[in-house]
């Protein structure tokens, strides 16, 4: 924050008085990290409060996709192929990292192409991709799906654990748990569905937001944004982040994400299920559909004892409330995934805060 303009926006958010507690919720993982890292969180002055909410794909992820995906690798021994985040994501009784210490074929891949060409050109062995993330990521696991088909490769599947964020932040509202005067929405999944997705929360729930960018311009921005949209009662829906969000989205990548997925119901951690907030595959696919090529009953799910990631998701408390923060969980040794990934709001606040 050096440049003028940086200063100028610098003083202006933190010389705002609200006369009373605003709170604004991020819906967004690299939000949650960005805040911290570039300092703009540091300048929010009295009555302005930042609450993290369900936008880290990782974190909201249930343990019975895990327990599945280890259930496929010891019943079928694919090799899995996932992003290196969810490594130690502890599932209810293991994890990727421990079942690959003890001999299980986990590879850490890029990108699904990469999980796709391992497979093409491994073709004795089964390749599964764990599918993780939001509207970000999505098109181009269904991009993948459509190239294997395309080049019949057999060998190469998708555990789809995809979900969609509108219907998340519908639910927390619905809910009515945590008092939210507005909302940072996230500037990636924007750029994939547009701006028209989110104006249920304006029309309908009668609160603020703002597509929001990523660095320290656009975050303080958005927050001085937001608080003249809550101060003067505007219930609006505003675009912030032009230069890479269009109202009407990307058009292309949504086709060809609904062309392989179809929204399903979807547990959410901490949330509960969600309808048509998750994404599986069509039938058109399902020979590259990991549930149905690969069934197991994995063991019940179970949650870690003491583990309050799931409220910390709804926005209910924030890291340090929880007990196990920063002393038996630690992103050396994470009991929840909120302290493993990278936009999980424990290890955000477990690398930038200093209260």
């Amino acid at each position: 924050m050096t440049s003028d303009l940086n200063k100028k926006m610098a003083a202006r958010l933190r010389g705002l008085r609200p006369e009373r507690m605003i709170r604004i919720m991020e819906v967004c993982g690299t939000h949650t990290t960005e805040f911290f890292r570039t300092g703009v969180r540091d300048l929010f002055p009295e009555n302005l409060d930042l609450i993290d909410g369900p936008g880290c794909p990782v974190c909201v992820t249930p343990n019975d996709f895990l327990d599945r995906a280890i259930e496929i690798g010891k019943t079928h021994r694919p090799v899995i192929a996932t992003f290196g985040d969810m490594i130690k994501v502890p599932s209810s009784y293991s994890s990727l990292a421990k079942e690959k210490a003890d001999g299980m074929e986990v590879r850490i891949v890029y990108s699904p192409i990469d999980a796709l060409e391992m497979a093409a050109s491994e073709p004795g062995r089964e390749v599964m991709f764990l599918s993780v993330g939001f509207e970000t990521t999505a098109p181009a696991e269904a991009a993948t799906v459509i190239e294997a088909k395309k080049r019949a490769i057999k060998n190469f599947s998708l555990l789809a654990g995809n979900k969609l964020t509108p219907p998340a932040v519908e639910a927390l509202l619905a809910a009515q748990e945590v008092k939210i005067d507005g909302f940072i929405l996230p500037g990636h999944v924007s750029a994939v569905i547009g701006v028209a997705p989110w104006r249920f929360i304006a029309e309908r729930h009668k609160k603020p937001c703002v597509v929001s960018g990523f660095d320290a311009p656009d975050l303080m921005m958005g927050m001085i944004t937001l608080v003249d949209l809550v101060t003067s009662g505007r219930n609006e829906t505003l675009n912030q982040y032009s230069r890479v969000v269009k109202d009407e989205g990307n058009i292309k990548a949504v086709e060809i994400m609904n062309r392989v997925f179809k929204t399903s119901d979807a547990q959410w951690r901490g949330i509960g299920v969600i309808p048509t907030s998750g994404l599986e595959m069509r039938d058109e696919y399902a020979d590259f559909d990991a549930v149905r090529r690969f069934p197991v009953t994995p063991p019940p799910p179970k949650e870690a004892p003491g583990c309050r990631c799931g409220e910390l998701l709804r926005g209910l408390i924030i890291p340090p409330a929880c007990p196990l923060y920063g002393k038996a969980c630690t992103p050396e040794e994470p009991v929840g995934p909120c302290m493993v990934s990278l936009e999980g709001p424990c290890a955000a606040y477990y690398r930038y805060w200093s209260k």
